[in-house]
């Protein structure tokens, strides 16, 4: 028998990052910018953690993350969840809002 080669290491790709607007509800950015800067990330980077992660259905955080975003979302008295978001979204798409 042969024993089977290891996948050669391929090349590492060439990010190519864009400027983008997106419209966030006001509260739900303060939580985001808070717990950027808790992570010390930048806000796009603390966004494309959140969005690679959801993509491998991974979690994209720690139990101690978790703990702190909770904390930011409770100073700032916010009520958003992804519920929230998802009714927010639908009312939009229907000219609702």
């Amino acid at each position: 028998m042969t024993a089977k080669k290891p996948p050669a290491p391929s090349a590492p790709r060439e990010v190519e990052r864009i400027q983008t607007g997106v419209r966030l509800e006001k509260r739900l950015l303060k939580v985001l910018k808070g717990l950027a800067e808790y992570l010390d990330l930048s806000l796009g980077d603390l966004l494309e953690g959140i969005a690679l992660h959801a993509l491998e259905n991974k979690p994209p955080f720690k139990r101690l993350t978790l703990e702190k975003s909770r904390s930011c979302a409770a100073s700032t008295a916010s009520t958003s969840s992804p519920r929230t978001a998802i009714v927010f979204a639908t009312r939009m798409a229907a000219g609702l809002t």
